[in-house]
């Protein structure tokens, strides 16, 4: 095992990619000379060389259709989109051409396109460097949207991403970039779980917790903070968004009888809803409550000294749970 940061262990995931199959090319805004905004692609074009790891021009429509381009060839590309908020250029390129290629040619053309977006708040950065677009992608049939929360999952399920032959959205949680944490480096990633599983990172007997991503940190401290107060939380992290691992969420709701789910994207329309509508269709008569969703608010995203505000944190989550038990809450009135 080997102590790695989020981002130093997707670079060494990059690494093996790049290693195992001369097919694999990355491409990006500043990601050769420079490593990247985040300097995840570090030491990347000096070790493989220029043809390997390629600086772009500052245009994402272009970067992503040069992808489209180089699977049709044969070839395997990685592009970074440098921020969350820079991807909507893309936009038309990732729905329109990657998402539907292999559909529209009957299988006849893979897409195996992994696209890396950083994404969500907690850095201080202002709009279109904060966002949270994950559910755009997975509303969208023919993609796979996943993203990691730990060092280790972040090193295998970027080469999970790269072998896979259909394009995947690979959401980095920005605000981890630094978190530190054991990582085998010699991990198989056909012998880890698929990026396809969710996992549970914390028993409980009470209510699901269910978190992908940036939140995947909090909801353990939720549920460190939550036994304090005699509740037992048991967290899931989805780890992917598209498709999602229900019957993983579905078992643990069946034992708890009680759902709450909590990510960084605005509440209308996101994958919270989509989560507590399924759940309650498949677990009806087993939930105790109605499922509790807890989000960063129906707003643009703001400035720097309010971005704690909008983002769920320990307190926001932890009423959360308050209300799928029926305690005293934010929303009851009831005095504890």
């Amino acid at each position: 095992m080997t102590q790695l940061t989020f981002a130093r262990a997707i670079n060494s995931g990059l690494r093996r990619s790049l290693e195992n199959d001369a097919k694999v090319v990355l491409m990006g805004e500043d990601i050769g000379t420079l490593g990247g905004v985040f300097r995840v692609t570090d030491g990347l074009q000096k070790d493989f060389g220029k043809h390997r790891v390629i600086d772009t021009p500052l245009a994402e429509s272009g970067i992503v259709g040069t992808a489209v381009g180089l699977a049709y060839r044969g070839y395997r590309p990685v592009v970074e989109i440098q921020f969350d908020g820079f991807v909507y250029p893309a936009f038309d390129q990732i729905v329109c051409q990657v998402a539907k290629m292999h559909y529209r040619t009957k299988g006849a053309v893979k897409m195996p396109i992994t696209i890396r977006i950083p994404f969500g708040g907690g850095i201080g950065s202002p709009e279109f460097h904060s966002e949270s677009p994950e559910a755009y992608f997975a509303h969208t049939p023919g993609l796979r949207v996943i993203s990691p929360s730990s060092p280790q999952d972040a090193h295998t399920m970027i080469q999970q991403a790269i072998a896979c032959d259909d394009p995947v959205l690979f959401f980095e949680p920005k605000r981890r970039y630094h978190d530190k944490g054991d990582v085998d480096e010699s991990l198989d990633p056909g012998a880890a779980l698929s990026f396809e599983k969710a996992r549970v990172v914390a028993d409980g007997r009470d209510v699901t917790l269910v978190a992908y991503g940036p939140l995947v940190k909090t909801a353990r401290d939720v549920a460190l903070a939550a036994a304090d107060e005699g509740m037992s939380v048991e967290v899931i992290d989805l780890r992917s968004l598209a498709p999602v691992d229900f019957a993983t969420v579905e078992a643990s709701v069946r034992k708890t009888g009680r759902l709450v789910i909590a990510h960084e994207a605005v509440q209308s329309g996101g994958l919270g809803a989509e989560i507590a509508a399924s759940i309650t269709e498949r677990c009806f008569y087993y939930l105790e409550s109605a499922p509790v969703r807890v989000t960063g608010f129906d707003v643009p995203y703001p400035y720097s000294k309010l971005e704690m505000h909008h983002l769920p944190g320990l307190d926001r989550i932890l009423d959360g749970v308050d209300r799928a038990l029926g305690r005293p809450n934010s929303l009851s009135g009831l005095e504890g």
